[in-house]
């Protein structure tokens, strides 16, 4: 039997863990909690500091927020922008990763080497040319500008590729004697196996569409075409000292995301175990 001194070592050890972990998890939601609680305070008054006590909590910063900019056409753009941003790099970035995985072709670990090189460059480093490139086109101040750098991602192409090196080969080979060619073993063995890989990429893609500010801010001038990191620079230029209509659209702007991840937590969860990532 254990030694009762070690039990109690054991016990003291586990107590101290868990008051980290709880520790650290309060000190990661306090700026959240603290936005919810400033966007309920009369008139953003912040001069006693961060408080968790709020007199006379009211839902004007909301209403002032909804009638100062047209949040519900620029929330529609960025989620309509975020979906159709996740959707191509979910179908680009599965195709793309099928053929590295399982196609045979000349150069293809160079090829593969230099996909994994541009998650190395910076999105400011390519503005200045996306910027030129898409003026000469005549697409600027367009739906299509916003989703241009989002078509394809270097990184779900290896998120998703590590994952289909994971389904067995010989699913192939027998889906390959009944008949079926690359394009329907693609949709309908591999894809179905590697649902956690994609439900993380869909989280990883939605959220990086949904937070961009520098491309969107560079290619659009038309207030109808806004996404909501663009409204809430705006809404702050206006509202220089009303900080709670600041931190309303903070709230608006952090919903959606906490929503989608709810939603795919165990999925982004195996999928980051599937593939070996950290």
């Amino acid at each position: 039997m254990p030694e009762p001194s070690r039990d109690i070592s054991r016990a003291l050890g586990r107590g101290l863990l868990w008051a980290a972990v709880a520790l650290g998890a309060a000190l990661m939601l306090f700026p959240f909690l603290w936005t919810v609680i400033t966007s309920i305070t009369p008139q953003g008054n912040l001069s006693g500091g961060p408080s968790l006590i709020v007199q006379d909590p009211t839902l004007d910063a909301y209403r002032e927020l909804f009638a100062s900019i047209p949040v519900g056409r620029i929330v529609v753009n960025s989620f309509g922008v975020a979906v159709a941003s996740t959707l191509l790099q979910l179908v680009t970035g599965s195709m793309a990763a099928y053929a590295f995985s399982r196609l045979a072709f000349r150069g293809k670990p160079f090829v593969f080497g230099c996909y994994l090189a541009t998650l190395m460059i910076p999105l400011q480093v390519l503005v200045a040319p996306l910027f030129i490139m898409l003026t000469r086109m005549h697409l600027n101040d367009t739906y299509f500008a916003l989703l241009a750098p989002n078509i394809a991602s270097a990184f779900g192409i290896f998120l998703l590729k590590q994952a289909i090196d994971g389904v067995p080969k010989e699913l192939d080979e027998a889906a390959r004697i009944d008949g079926a060619g690359h394009l329907r073993i693609w949709g309908q063995v591999v894809m179905p196996l590697v649902k956690p890989a994609m439900a993380a990429l869909t989280v990883f893609a939605f959220m990086e569409s949904w937070n961009s500010f520098l491309w969107p801010l560079v290619v659009i001038r038309s207030p109808e075409l806004m996404t909501l990191p663009l409204g809430l620079s705006y809404l702050q230029g206006q509202f220089t000292t009303e900080w709670n209509v600041v931190m309303a659209g903070s709230v608006v702007s952090i919903l959606p995301i906490v929503v989608v991840y709810l939603f795919a937590q165990k999925h982004i969860i195996a999928g980051m175990a599937h593939t070996g990532l950290k």
